[in-house]
C-alpha cells in the first residue's frame, strides 16, 4: 500500500454568477502513510474542507493529482475502504439508530449475516446501546454525531476521514472520541483529521498540517509533543516565599512536577486539567497565596496563532453533508 499522494493540487471557486475565480486550495503537495493519524488545522476559511473534499474525491481540483493506494480517490477500490464522518450530517429522523446503521451496512454491501452483530456491536462502540431504538429525530447533537462516527466506522474502513468530529459532543464523548481514535490508530487505520479541537489533534495524530488561504504553511510532528505534560504558570501573592525544595515537595504530593520557579511565579507540569486542579488544591491547602494560575499555549496553539493570521480563503462549500451520499458536488 502506497498510501495517500497529494501533488500539486489546486481549485478554485467562482464568486457569484459572472465573478472572478477565488483560490480555494493552491499547490499543495504532501504524502500521508498508511497507518498514520493525520490532522489538519488552521483557520476559517483556510481551505481546509475543500481539502477534504478533494480528498475524498467529492470535488474535483483544477489541477494536481491525488491517489490513495495508488488509485484515484472515488475509484470504487478506495470508496470500499473509505470512512467519513462530515461536519454537517443529515440522517433519515424517522429511523431509529439501529435501523439506520443496518441501512448503510447494507448500502456497503457487507454481508448480512453478520448485519444485526456488526449493527450492535458499532452501537455499543460508541456509547448509543440504550438509545439504539429511538427515532433519531429525539437525539442530540452529540448522539448524532455518534451515530455519524459509528457509520463511518462500518466494515472496518482502512481509510478515516473525519471533519469536526466532536462537533457539538460532551466532554464524556469529547473523551469516547479520542480514545476510539487512538484505538483505529494503533489498528493501522490511517485517520484524517480536520478538527479546531487542538487539545485533541496533538493527542491523536502523529503530524498536522497549517493550512491558511490555500497552502500548507508547515507540516510538524506532534506524536512526540502530545506526549508532554501540559504546563500551569502559578503567581503567589505578597507573603512569605516559599523554597524552591518545598514547592516541589508539594508538587509531588499532587502528582505533579516542579519545573523552575523565578520570585513568586513558578511552572508545573500537570498531566491534564484534573492534575492542575489537584495541584492547586495542595498549594492552597499548604497556605500559598496564589494570585494568579494559568495554561501555558501548548505546543500546538502556539503553532496555530502562528499560522492563524491574515487568513484570506473564501468561505467554500462543504462537501457533501450526508455520509451516505456516494458523491459530493464536483
Amino acid at each position: 500500500m502506497t498510501g495517500i499522494q497529494v501533488e500539486g493540487l489546486t481549485k478554485t471557486y467562482r464568486r457569484g454568477l459572472a465573478g472572478d475565480r477565488v483560490r480555494a486550495l493552491a499547490d499543495v503537495s504532501l504524502a500521508i502513510a498508511p497507518g498514520e493519524a493525520f490532522g489538519i488545522i488552521g483557520p476559517n476559511g483556510a481551505g481546509k474542507t475543500t481539502f477534504l473534499g478533494c480528498l475524498l474525491g467529492f470535488l474535483r481540483p483544477d489541477a494536481g493529482r491525488i491517489t490513495i493506494d495508488g488509485r484515484p480517490p472515488d475509484d470504487l477500490a478506495v470508496r470500499s475502504v473509505t470512512g467519513y464522518l462530515p461536519e454537517r450530517l443529515v440522517l433519515d429522523r424517522w429511523m431509529t439508530g439501529a435501523e439506520f446503521l443496518a441501512y448503510h451496512h447494507a448500502l456497503a454491501r457487507l454481508p448480512s449475516d453478520s448485519r444485526h452483530v456488526e449493527v450492535e456491536a458499532a452501537l455499543e462502540r460508541v456509547g448509543l446501546a440504550e438509545a439504539s431504538r429511538r427515532a433519531i429525530r429525539g437525539y442530540s447533537r452529540g448522539m448524532l454525531q455518534r451515530l455519524g462516527l459509528a457509520q463511518a466506522m462500518l466494515g472496518r474502513p482502512r481509510y478515516l476521514f473525519l471533519d469536526e468530529p466532536a462537533s457539538g459532543v460532551d466532554p464524556a464523548g469529547v473523551v469516547l472520541f479520542r480514545r476510539l481514535l487512538s484505538e483505529l490508530a494503533r489498528q493501522g487505520v490511517t485517520v484524517i483529521l480536520n478538527s479546531h479541537q487542538l487539545d485533541q489533534v496533538e493527542r491523536v495524530c502523529d503530524r498536522v498540517a497549517f493550512v491558511k488561504a490555500g497552502r500548507v504553511e508547515a507540516i510538524e510532528t506532534v506524536a512526540a509533543g502530545a506526549a508532554h505534560a501540559r504546563v500551569l504558570r502559578v503567581r503567589s501573592a505578597d507573603g512569605p516565599a516559599l523554597t524552591r525544595e518545598r514547592l516541589a515537595a508539594l508538587a509531588g504530593e499532587s502528582g505533579a512536577a516542579l519545573v523552575d520557579m523565578n520570585g513568586r511565579e513558578a511552572r508545573f507540569t500537570v498531566a491534564d486539567d484534573a492534575g492542575a486542579a489537584r495541584l492547586l488544591q495542595t498549594l492552597i491547602g499548604a497556605g500559598v497565596p496564589i494570585a494568579e494560575a494559568t495554561p501555558e499555549e501548548s505546543r500546538l496553539e502556539r503553532l496555530f496563532l502562528e499560522s492563524a493570521p491574515e487568513a484570506t480563503g473564501p468561505a467554500t462549500p462543504p462537501p457533501s453533508a450526508s455520509p451516505a451520499s456516494p458523491r459530493g458536488p464536483a
